[in-house]
């Protein structure tokens, strides 16, 4: 685990470069649109309604990418400096944290990369989200971590029951958050995939465990997970699964 956090360590300042050219330019880039919505105004007489109508597009459009490189890039920015405070030793700070807009992202993000290598599938997901949950103190680089790779299994173990199944399995993942007295919430992730074996089961959370072929996995998705919740949200975190009819993951953490 020590050599894990220097390769970590060094994978992420390699990363950190490219990363900050990226920031960097994206600045530059929304300076420079500013600059061309002033300079338009002076020349809108010259244009026809047609090319002022292009110009326009064209201008927002920049505008609408511009604004989702900078929001991604910060993310990868808040990724890449919680590893590097994990490969340290640092705890990373909390903040207010919007669970249920997190989770509907991450659950699209883990769906939209699972079609992306797995041709043909798709999976019904169906959220039923507490609406009384608003912010959340939370470490939001950890906890959307733990959310993309229960999520991204979820989709992995339909993925695999589909693969054997027969017309009438209609993959589905459920997921839904629930508030208890105002202290705490619960996020359940529940699928109809190929369910846990009970060996599997026992051994599940240790560092480098893995039922995945070669390259699917590295056996440390649901060990990071565990130590997020428990050590790092004072929460906890439990599985209920039967092989070929479930698996549901129960996170419950408190609100402050």
């Amino acid at each position: 685990m020590a050599s894990l956090g220097l390769l970590n360590a060094g994978i992420m300042h390699e990363i950190q470069n490219p990363l900050n050219f990226i920031l960097n330019f994206s600045g530059m880039s929304a300076e420079l649109l500013q600059e061309l919505e002033e300079w338009k105004d002076a020349v809108v007489q010259k244009l026809s309604e047609n090319e002022w109508d292009n110009m326009d597009s064209i201008a927002s459009l920049l505008g609408q990418n511009i604004k989702k490189i900078e929001e991604h890039a910060n993310r990868l920015h808040s990724i890449v400096k919680g590893i590097l405070g994990y490969s340290r030793g640092q705890q990373q700070e909390k903040g207010l944290v919007k669970l249920n807009e997190m989770l509907s992202q991450y659950i699209r993000f883990a769906h939209h990369t699972m079609r992306v290598n797995a041709k043909g599938f798709n999976v019904k997901i169906v959220e039923n989200f507490d609406e009384n949950i608003h912010d959340i103190m939370a470490h939001p680089g950890d906890l959307s971590r733990v959310f993309l790779n229960i999520t991204s299994n979820a989709f992995f173990a339909v993925w695999e029951r589909w693969k054997q199944a027969g017309p009438d399995y209609h993959p589905q993942l459920t997921i839904l958050t629930r508030l208890f007295d105002e202290q705490k919430v619960s996020i359940v992730v529940e699928d109809n995939g190929i369910g846990i074996p009970k060996k599997v089961k026992a051994n599940m959370f240790e560092p480098f465990f893995t039922t995945k072929s070669e390259g699917q996995g590295t056996g440390l998705g649901l060990y990071i997970s565990r130590k997020i919740i428990e050590e790092g949200h004072n929460g906890h975190i439990e599985v209920e699964s039967e092989p070929m009819v479930y698996t549901r993951f129960i996170i419950t953490i408190p609100i402050k």
